[in-house]
């Protein structure tokens, strides 16, 4: 019998992916008396894609052997998007995954049944696409899934011994049919790639598992690097230094990009943008405003320095107003808000309107007016964020332009009521 991983301490609640199959059900049964023996609490989760006409058996099925050991069983039904892009498996693995985000709890991490021959046919996928170290890294038993902690404990176990475990345990499980269909890359390998390469090397399972393993370890290395180089490019929230960046090699550049729209949530740059982006950013004059977007956000330059945005920025209606009393935050048609910390309310209710052109404030320690336009350009306030500014007046007297530019007579009362405006634009 092929050794299979012994019984783990757990030191947290467990929501175990259940497809019924006898990965999933292997593991499952394992977590099981893993949680038996620690005390701790452990779910289930099973996904009903819809693709298949046993679909509703399956859940029939879930549902029983969960119930046999005593677990606690979420189904959840998803419908998977033709038209993605992605194809049929990489809808269905999105589609999967969000399920998974949506039924976690606070403090629970997901246990998903991936083993070793997956990590074999993972690697070989991403080397036939031309994948980098990052890609070929595959999978790791370690990982997040939004805020949660994501385990793969079978990783390292081949898929005899979780066979061989279903075994001694006697075990029940189902078979999906699409398995056994070859049209499907990741299926073409398990069935006709992997076999031909067993016959001349016994564990090429293990061997390209274990190349994967060594690409992880240097994408470990080379994360770590790239964030201490974000650091120290990152002179704001989502915000670039471009003439730092442009003192790196491009192939660093091109990971610290990578890794920068990743670290804010951001869909990964397709390599086609990510050229994009190295051509036209770290090649912009200070006057240019190269931009490139993908999915949802784009980066755009402005004055030396790269901003991660949303592809389509909210500005604020030209004809929107509304009084303010300063009680309560106000929030703004493009889902910012303007607060007034400090103090309870404003002596009379003020306007807040859109920028029209053309206004004028009295800044503090000055005789004279001067033109919010100069005053926004002094402030270096970038062109997007000047649309989207909340102007502040009592009467036709412009008090501030958000908490960018305050005049002289909203500054006075804010100091003598130790009180400030607090801006948080929209879109972020």
């Amino acid at each position: 019998m092929t050794a299979f991983p012994a019984l783990v301490p757990l030191d947290a609640p467990l929501l175990v992916g259940y497809s019924g199959g006898v990965d999933s059900t292997v593991l499952l049964h394992w977590l099981w008396r893993c949680a038996q023996s620690s005390g701790t609490s452990l779910r289930a989760v099973h996904v009903h894609h819809g693709l298949q006409p046993a679909a509703d058996d399956w859940v029939l099925h879930c549902r029983q052997q969960c119930a046999a050991l005593g677990i606690e069983l979420a189904v959840h039904r998803v419908t998977v998007d033709d038209h993605s892009g992605l194809g049929q498996e990489g809808a269905a693995r999105q589609a999967r995954r969000a399920a998974f985000a949506a039924e976690l709890r606070e403090g629970e991490t997901l246990a998903l049944a991936q083993h070793q021959d997956d990590q074999a046919e993972t690697f070989l996928l991403r080397a036939l696409r031309g994948s980098g170290v990052d890609g070929l890294a595959a999978m790791s038993a370690h990982s997040r899934l939004g805020e949660h902690p994501l385990w793969r404990p079978l990783l390292s176990a081949p898929r005899t011994a979780l066979l061989d475990y279903a075994r001694q345990h006697a075990l029940h499980w189902v078979e999906d049919p699409s398995n056994g269909e070859e049209h499907a890359d990741r299926n073409f390998l398990r069935l006709q790639v992997l076999p031909l390469l067993r016959q001349r090397w016994r564990h090429a399972a293990a061997a390209l598992a274990g190349s994967s393993a060594h690409c992880g370890q240097t994408r470990e290395l080379l994360d770590e690097e790239d964030a201490e180089l974000i650091a120290h490019l990152e002179i704001a929230p989502r915000v670039l230094s471009l003439q730092l960046l442009r003192q790196v090699s491009p192939a660093r550049a091109a990971r610290v990009l990578r890794a920068w729209v990743i670290g804010h949530g951001a869909a990964p740059l397709p390599a086609t943008v990510l050229q994009q982006a190295l051509d036209e950013l770290l090649t912009a004059g200070n006057d240019r405003q190269a931009r490139v977007r993908w999915h949802d956000h784009a980066i755009q330059q402005w004055r030396e320095h790269a901003y991660l945005l949303p592809a389509q920025l909210p500005a604020l209606p030209r004809d929107w107003q509304a009084a303010w009393d300063g009680r309560a935050p106000l929030p703004l048609p493009d889902g910012g808000q303007l607060s007034l910390l400090g103090a309870r309310a404003f002596a009379q209710p003020l306007q807040v309107r859109a920028r029209a052109g053309g206004e004028r404030i009295l800044l503090p320690g000055r005789q004279h007016t001067h033109a919010l336009k100069d005053c926004l350009q002094r402030e270096h306030l970038a062109p997007w964020r000047r649309a989207q500014l909340p102007l502040i007046f009592d009467g036709t007297q412009l008090l501030a332009a958000a908490d960018v530019v305050i005049g002289a007579p909203l500054q006075a009362w804010l100091q003598a009521n130790e009180a400030q405006l607090q801006w948080r634009p929209g879109g972020w």
